[in-house]
């Protein structure tokens, strides 16, 4: 019998359908895994199942009563507790108070810190967490982080466990450690959902199998035993489409190319050689910490070879810093627009006018404030960004225009390489369109342009190549009829690109 069944659950928000039709059963002492491409329903069921979100439609049923979570603390007192992608831990609260926010054992009306610790230990020790309790959370790794978290929902001594991407921040000491703590839950008939964009892993650990796909479940509880890694990937994508009609566009010849020769970085890379040629917009994937986001730090100066030649176009070095990559004519462009990218606090002419104003251009001109307002206003019609005028503080415009204003002030510098990270994340898909478009129209103008993207169809659409990275080595170099999503899903997973033989 299912200890936890999600039946036909729906969200939407604000008129967007998160998820239309989502189905789950967990039973006692089995790994379930539940999968699907980003954007397929998965963070919202997680959501439903841990009690942060209510669905607008179907049921949820706990030992087969029907149960509706007023909270993350209700479902937490109902046995189900989650390991979120997001960590939602108090960094300058020391590691005991972070495992007991809900439950502390107390003497009288004083915390037994010693019962506290006592409790905490052993499976501390089984995560193989070896720290001080007494040490600020804000001190620690990621990777750290990540097992405080995992470990204060072991200690809610859950019948369910919902783990959210739980390997992401491990190396594989802890991932093998987190592996090991899975086959205790299941002797201890604990009903564990797991989440994982690592087809690998899922083969490896779980028993069961859901997938959604747009908000749908198009394949329910399925053995895992019954199905091969290309199965899922199917069920995850759909049928593999036709080659598009619409061909990307041609490579407009323009001198120069960056290049890596034989590049290793321990424990990250592992004999990197590519170069991408002026006007050519170049696609990097993978899981996450196979080695691509590395190559892209390489370039932008944030991170050093250990081994093997960088060369920018030109022939210059690989620079040291960001600050003498962006005065060697590089420009980083991230997702992460409030925290990387932008003053969301200035105005938005100051924002684009940014890397010109302090000097750091190619031709190392510094611009007056008159003239940076109009490049910004040129920019901004351009761009097509939609504002007041360029006086409007950026924090004020919509996700998709703040990614433009990110943009407009990197291409204000004429760059010979942009490198481009999640570049569309959480914008709208108008205005993801548009940056399309200012990406190839930067690759025709004669820059070297490196993208690196969780969006398939991002890197199905706009790259000339795309360049899949496995383990930390470029395992599938992928153009033409060979470049579509269920290719690229396969050899990040596997570092194949066909089924081997069952």
């Amino acid at each position: 019998m299912a200890v936890l069944r999600a039946r036909d659950i729906a969200k939407s928000y604000g008129g967007v359908t998160a998820l239309a039709d989502g189905t789950i059963s967990v039973e006692a002492g089995s790994v379930h895994a539940l999968l699907g491409e980003n954007g397929a329903g998965k963070s919202t069921m997680v959501k439903v199942l841990s009690g942060a979100i209510r669905p607008d439609g179907g049921t949820l049923t706990l030992d087969g009563e029907p149960v509706a979570f007023r909270d993350t603390a209700d479902a937490v007192r109902h046995g189900v507790a989650v390991v979120s992608q997001e960590l939602n831990l108090f960094p300058d609260l020391d590691v005991l108070a972070n495992l007991y926010p809900l439950r502390e054992p107390r003497r009288g009306p004083f915390l037994n810190r010693r019962a506290m610790a006592d409790a905490a230990r052993p499976i501390l020790k089984q995560l193989g967490l070896n720290v001080e309790l007494r040490t600020l959370v804000r001190e620690l790794s990621l990777g750290q982080r990540q097992l405080v978290e995992i470990a204060r929902a072991l200690l809610s001594e859950p019948r369910v466990l919902v783990l959210d991407e739980p390997t992401s921040a491990l190396d594989r000491d802890g991932s093998d450690r987190l592996l090991g703590i899975l086959q205790v839950l299941r002797e201890r008939q604990v009903g564990v959902v797991f989440v994982s964009h690592i087809l690998e892993e899922v083969m490896q650990l779980c028993d069961t199998i859901t997938v959604l796909r747009d908000g749908r479940t198009v394949l329910s509880g399925a053995d895992r035993a019954d199905l091969a890694i290309d199965d899922i990937v199917s069920a995850m994508l759909g049928p593999r489409p036709e080659p598009s009609a619409t061909p990307v566009p041609q490579i407009k010849q323009a001198e120069g190319e960056l290049r890596l020769d034989h590049v290793a970085v321990d424990g990250v890379l592992d004999d990197v050689d590519l170069a991408v040629r002026a006007g050519e917009v170049v696609g990097v994937a993978g899981l996450a910490g196979a080695g691509h986001l590395a190559v892209l730090e390489l370039v932008a100066g944030l991170r050093r070879a250990s081994r093997g030649d960088v060369r920018l176009p030109g022939g210059r070095p690989a620079p040291r810093g960001l600050r003498q990559a962006i005065k060697g004519g590089v420009a980083v462009v991230s997702g992460d627009r409030r925290g990387r990218g932008l003053m969301l606090d200035q105005p938005i002419w100051q924002n684009i006018g940014q890397v010109r104003s302090i000097g750091l251009s190619r031709d190392g001109v510094v611009v007056r404030r008159g003239a940076l307002r109009s490049r910004a206003r040129g920019h901004v019609e351009r761009l097509r960004i939609r504002c007041r005028d360029v006086d409007q503080r950026v924090g004020l415009l919509s996700g998709g225009n703040q990614q433009k204003v990110v943009l407009a002030k990197w291409l204000d510098a004429s760059p010979a390489v942009l490198l481009l990270d999640d570049p569309t994340r959480g914008v709208d898909v108008g205005a993801k369109a548009e940056i399309h478009d200012l990406i190839r129209g930067a690759a025709a103008d004669g820059a070297v342009v490196l993208l690196a993207s969780t969006d398939l169809d991002e890197l199905t659409e706009v790259c000339h190549r795309v360049l899949v990275f496995h383990r930390g080595r470029i395992a599938a170099r992928l153009s033409g009829d060979e470049l579509d999503q269920h290719t690229i899903v396969r050899v990040s997973n596997t570092g194949e690109r066909q089924e081997s033989p069952r």
